[in-house]
């Protein structure tokens, strides 16, 4: 998809902010809306989410969205600092919210008015509006100040990013010193073919803006950080449950299931961990 970073930026917004008008706002009350489904909630714990942290948010803030638990790769103590990358209706957010406290503090950014708007109403509901607060903003361009975080996290969010060099960059700068990096996300094998790498439904859907795994970790490095870590797995044998996630669902009627299932074992679902020193 040869365009540049703003219409990219543009793309994915819109394609974000129709996610967060189907599954919820004051106009919608059915049961795929207001709460997540059974498969939703299936999927994340293939994520890798504990059952009792879904149960101990609002349902709205799980979106079927993601490919992974960074809140758990991280783990978070009492009294940290996080600052989760492109935060959405807030699931990470505020799982990260009971994981540091009343003493910790996490800020979430987002570029998308409607999912901020979703996740500010959830952090109310949840009563933790103290300790979580929601920026807008772009992650290249974080609206964080320098060395205040103590952990940054992400969810399959770094992957639609125009300028991935940059974000990691940006991540490096608020970090304090000894600050970690804990981001589930999503990488190649090998290049994807062309029909699917000039789709934006693929750029949206997480894939087509993804980098190969080896470039991916060589950005981290680049940006300064060391302890570089990276666990990863096929997406192939997730993709029933990562066939629910809506941001997907477009390519999927774009290009059918089965063509995705084609190209899925060249698609991986990352785990980085890494140390600004």
């Amino acid at each position: 998809m040869n365009q540049d970073a703003d219409a990219i930026r543009a793309t994915v917004r819109a394609g974000y902010a129709e996610v967060a008008k189907q599954q919820g706002g004051a106009a919608c009350c059915g049961p795929s809306c207001c709460s997540p489904s059974a498969t939703k909630l299936e999927s994340a714990e293939r994520l890798g989410y504990d059952p009792s942290e879904l149960a101990a948010i609002p349902d709205e803030a799980n979106l079927g969205l993601g490919c992974g638990n960074p809140t758990a790769l991280a783990t978070l103590a009492e009294g940290e600092v996080v600052l989760d990358l492109g935060s959405g209706a807030g699931i990470d957010s505020l799982i990260a919210a009971r994981k540091v406290g009343p003493t910790g503090r996490v800020i979430g950014v987002d570029m998308t008015p409607e999912m901020l708007e979703r996740a500010r109403d959830n952090a109310t509901k949840m009563g933790v509006s103290r300790i979580v607060e929601f920026r807008e903003g772009v992650i290249e361009a974080l609206p964080v100040v320098d060395s205040s975080v103590d952990v940054v996290i992400s969810n399959c969010v770094i992957n639609l990013s125009p300028d991935k060099p940059k974000v990691f960059r940006e991540m490096f700068r608020v970090l304090k010193p000894a600050g970690r990096v804990a981001v589930s996300d999503i990488c190649l094998t090998e290049p994807l073919p062309a029909d699917l790498a000039n789709l934006a439904e693929a750029y949206v859907g997480c894939v087509s803006g993804a980098l190969l795994e080896k470039d991916y970790v060589d950005t981290v490095r680049a940006a300064g950080f060391t302890g570089v870590s990276v666990a990863s797995q096929s997406a192939a044998p997730m993709l029933e449950a990562l066939a629910e996630d809506p941001t997907l669902k477009p390519l999927i009627e774009s290009i059918g299931l089965e063509r995705l299932r084609q190209v899925a074992e060249t698609i991986r679902s990352v785990s980085v961990q890494a140390v600004k020193p």
